[in-house]
């Protein structure tokens, strides 16, 4: 984005997210002041580049947000779709380095461009960049990825850096002894009984993780293998301002009906315990002999 003229003495520019001005004139013209003057503030010009930096700043997010759905449900994305967001920054920023799988789910690739003709470029595990060209693609959950150690390892050899997490997410696998618990086991408790001296810091912290509070419990929505399995765990009575502590998790399909845990799916599982682990490490810790 070029200067931007704001009278005859200033410049001004967005830089790296930031309202910079730099002089117009005299013999410091074209240099950049390091801070924007009180007289430019409220100037109608800066102003406007400044809700324009938020409009930035939010467009940029909802791209992680949607990529993000777009991973956590494994959905196919088309590759034209790609192709044509690849030029805006923000999709390419939440987009790169991400692992994907075209026609074969054998071959992972790190997605480093995306061209106009629907042609993808990515990173293999042989370290060779290759062209993709599929109809549409997706980008797994971890869960789902195959030698996911190894993968994470290749990663950090490549210097991969991921905006919307993915390689690096912690993920949980079913335990294999779900039959000890029984047919009709729906909840697992390894995250329950984390303290908090109020229900309004638990809501606060699962919303600001970015999880839904609805009535007495904070819920994660998940799409896996094409149903819908909604994790909740219990935070306490809406209008209760006591002590809280956090609950048991279950599932729920999108009908309501409780879900046994045997037909919990990988990626149900593996977010809501993510969501309940994520609820459990923010509990008051006792300090002390006592502790």
């Amino acid at each position: 984005m070029g200067w931007l003229a704001v009278g005859d003495a200033y410049e001004v520019a967005l830089i790296e997210g930031r309202i910079t001005a730099r002089a117009a004139s005299g013999r410091s013209a074209g240099r950049q002041l390091k801070s924007l003057p009180k007289a430019l503030r409220e100037h109608p010009e800066v102003d406007r580049l400044r809700r324009f930096a938020e409009w930035l700043d939010r467009h940029a997010a909802a791209c992680v947000a949607q990529v993000d759905i777009w991973m956590v449900s494994s959905l196919p994305v088309p590759t034209g779709l790609l192709a044509r967001v690849w030029p805006d920054e923000a999709w390419q920023t939440a987009l790169r380095d991400l692992a994907v799988v075209g026609d074969d789910p054998d071959e992972v690739g790190f997605l480093r461009d995306a061209t106009d003709s629907g042609e993808l470029r990515v990173v293999n595990l042989d370290g060779e960049t290759v062209r993709l060209s599929p109809r549409t693609v997706t980008l797994p959950h971890p869960v789902l990825l195959p030698e996911l150690d190894d993968l994470r390892e290749f990663a950090a050899e490549l210097g991969v850096v991921q905006k919307v997490e993915q390689i690096h997410r912690a993920t949980w696998r079913r335990p294999a002894d779900l039959a000890e618990r029984g047919e009709k086991a729906t909840d697992v408790t390894e995250f329950a009984g984390g303290r908090y001296t109020s229900r309004f810091g638990l809501a606060a912290r699962a919303t600001s993780l970015g999880y839904r509070v609805s009535g007495g419990y904070a819920t994660c929505r998940v799409r896996d293998a094409g149903r819908i399995a909604e994790a909740a765990v219990w935070i306490g009575e809406p209008y209760w301002d006591g002590e809280v502590t956090t609950g048991g998790l279950t599932w729920h399909d999108q009908d309501g009906r409780s879900l046994p845990l045997r037909e919990v799916g990988p990626v149900a599982w593996s977010e809501g315990m993510r969501m309940a682990a994520a609820l459990h490490a923010g509990r008051q810790v006792e300090e002390g002999n006592d502790a």
